[in-house]
């Protein structure tokens, strides 16, 4: 174990400082102790922006990395690159390096360290340069949450509400009604409210001193003036297991700091005795809605965000600290159709990376869809250690950060209460832990899409096949396949596939119009039949890994209407459209197959028909081939987190 940070401990020869490369450890407040290795001061400063992801440097928690294996995730930066080019990269000296610091950013010492700076200069000899560092104060830490009582959150027998109106439509009162047309029982709730008997056939009583069990839940939708006293009330009298706390202005606005610090200290304080106490969801929460659990609580009308069962077996969960973004996500894209959908808001208690250990735990769940806009202190490490865990386990899990730019980090700050970080560091240190990351809502929803579509679905690589009858979509599939950090293949079609294809071809009268190869053109003149056919030929190639097949629903030859009146019965009711005869295709073959229809709402009801019977559907060649890309670097890094 490192406990010195003399040259000599980090494998570096003392001298003034070098501007090859600058190597980090810094004690952040998400994170904990982070390394970080990329270009050198002066450069970097300049170079602020000008870089592709992992071009200026890269980061990684301490505590999920090594030096080898730091090593590595360095050699994509800039700052290696031009050292291997000179011929001059100390690889050895590299890694004793990073291996040296790592060691010590895992040490007791490190609590009490915040930064740590290596300004390098390299040579076939080694490394040569300064090392400064400066000490901080230790983080205070939290009592640990009760986690295992989210299972009374996600799955309660007897639930509560406070806050209901007897007369109006207010919150409480949607809340109500939800509950009861999700299929929640009258039985299964209780409200607390003095005045009444009972609220839409609900059973009313006066406080929580008068329930006659314990509930597993209660639902917190009352003014925030009035949570304060009540959330004491519900720790004095133990009568809770999970709470939900709904009201917002507890902690987002100045005035509300302090008292809201002060509450969340009071309820971290009960986790430490008995049995921990209630766990809390929120403040400023949307609610939860569990489909295994049997209950919606959601204060959003079920008119105006219906939530009808989309996949055979709902095997996903969405945490989010907004709750709006999940009514936008599951609004525009039904398909998504998590098992569980839970608003964190504020985190006064329960976080991040509470939700992620425990969810990451359940057999049940197997993608994982988070929107964050900041951690509470020392939670980004909890996260990241639950990334890792459920990734390592054969999980899938896509995140999405918000406050990216300046003014955006104020705006978290004032809707969550939340500290938004270092939106680089977030972004490296979390796909190093073997997240998603996506940088925008739009590639949030495609890679949660993506990834609940293709969990079963065999990554044997990065070949993958095009196929469309519109010559764009051909070429535009071949033009997506490159992101920032990885690069799918054309996979060189094997012999015996050209042959099926050439078959296939000469059968449709196309042979003469059409030259076999990928990304493959096969004209507006094929049919339904003949995208499949050749579709099913190139899944079936050993060079290829995965296959975009272009439906051309705007084709005259493509069954793609609901109804045509110049060709009745050419539509999608037929049995040999794709709509009918693609899904058996998709489910029996190994690898993933997206269809891309472009097109306008003439052509929703082919897509949604398809999405509806398990075809991973893109709106667009584009779109669906960046996902693509982006979903395979994620799962063949995942493979080596396994390994």
């Amino acid at each position: 174990m490192v406990k010195t940070l003399d040259a000599v401990a980090l494998g570096v020869a003392a001298g003034e400082a070098g501007d090859d490369l600058r190597v980090a450890l810094t004690n952040t407040r998400e994170f904990g102790m982070v390394i970080s290795a990329g270009l050198g001061a002066r450069e970097a400063a300049l170079a602020e922006g000008a870089f592709a992801k992992d071009g200026a440097a890269v980061h990684a928690s301490v505590e999920l990395t090594d030096g080898a294996g730091f090593l590595a995730r360095f050699k994509r930066t800039f700052a290696y690159r031009r050292l291997a080019a000179r011929g001059i990269a100390p690889d050895s000296a590299l890694e004793k390096c990073f291996a040296a610091l790592i060691d010590f950013g895992r040490s007791d010492a490190a609590r009490t360290t915040g930064e740590v700076v290596l300004d390098l200069a390299a040579s076939k000899g080694g490394l040569k340069g300064s090392v400064a560092s400066k000490a901080c104060e230790a983080a205070p830490t939290r009592l640990a949450r009760p986690i295992a009582k989210i299972d009374k959150l996600i799955h309660p027998e007897k639930i509560g509400i406070i806050g209901v109106s007897a007369s109006g439509m207010n919150f409480g009162r949607i809340i109500l009604k939800n509950l009861m047309g999700s299929g929640c029982p009258k039985d299964r709730l209780v409200i607390i409210r003095p005045e009444e008997t009972e609220i839409d056939g609900v059973k009313c009583v006066a406080s929580l001193a008068d329930l006659p069990a314990k509930l597993d839940l209660l639902i917190v939708a009352v003014p925030s003036g009035a949570v304060y006293p009540l959330v004491d009330e519900i720790i004095a009298t133990d009568k809770v297991h999970a709470v939900m706390l709904i009201p917002g202005g507890m902690g987002e606005t100045e005035v509300s700091k302090e008292p809201a610090a002060a509450l969340a200290a009071r309820i971290n304080a009960a986790h430490g005795k008995g049995d921990g106490g209630p766990v809390f969801l929120g403040a400023n929460c949307l609610g939860v809605v569990s489909h295994p659990g049997g209950y919606d609580s959601w204060f959003i009308p079920l008119e105006r965000l219906p939530k009808p069962a989309k996949k055979a077996k709902r095997n996903s969960v969405m945490l989010s600290q907004s709750g709006a973004f999940m009514i936008t996500r599951l609004s525009r894209n039904p398909w998504l159709d998590p098992a569980y959908a839970l608003a964190l808001g504020n985190q006064t208690d329960l976080t991040h990376g509470d939700m992620l250990t425990y969810f990451g735990a359940r057999d049940d769940i197997e993608t994982i869809g988070i929107y964050v806009e900041g951690f509470k202190d020392g939670d980004g490490l909890d996260f990241v250690r639950a990334v890792r865990r459920a990734v390592a386990s054969g999980k899938q899990v896509v995140v999405y950060k918000s406050g990216r730019t300046e003014a955006g980090a104020a705006g978290v700050m004032g809707h969550t209460a939340s500290v938004a970080g270092d939106p680089a560091v977030f972004e490296s240190v979390v796909r190093q832990a073997g997240a998603m990351v996506a940088e925008d809502v739009d590639v949030f929803d495609d890679l949660f899409y993506i990834a609940g579509a293709f969990h079963h679905k065999t990554i044997g690589g990065n070949r993958v096949g095009g196929i469309s009858g519109a010559g764009f979509e051909a070429v535009g599939i071949a033009d997506s396949t490159v992101t920032e950090t990885f690069r799918l293949e054309m996979g060189q079609l094997s012999p015996d596939t050209v042959a099926k294809v050439q078959q296939i071809l000469v059968d449709k009268k196309l042979d003469s119009l059409v030259t076999v190869r990928n990304s493959i053109d096969i004209n507006p003149g094929a049919d339904d039949e003949c995208h499949l056919a050749i579709t099913e030929a190139f899944a079936q190639d050993p060079n290829i890994d995965a296959v975009l097949v272009g439906m051309d629903p705007t084709a005259p030859s493509v069954m793609g209407l609901v109804e045509s009146k110049l060709r009745p019965g050419w539509d999608i009711s037929n049995p040999k459209s794709s709509l009918h005869l693609m899904p058996p295709i998709v489910e029996r073959n190994a690898k993933p197959i997206i269809a891309i229809v472009d097109g306008g709402p003439l052509y929703d009801a082919m897509a949604g028909g398809l999405m509806d019977k398990g075809v991973c559907v893109f709106r667009n060649c584009f779109r669906g081939t960046r996902a693509l890309a982006r979903y395979v670097e994620a799962r063949l890094y995942a493979a080596t987190l396994k390994s």
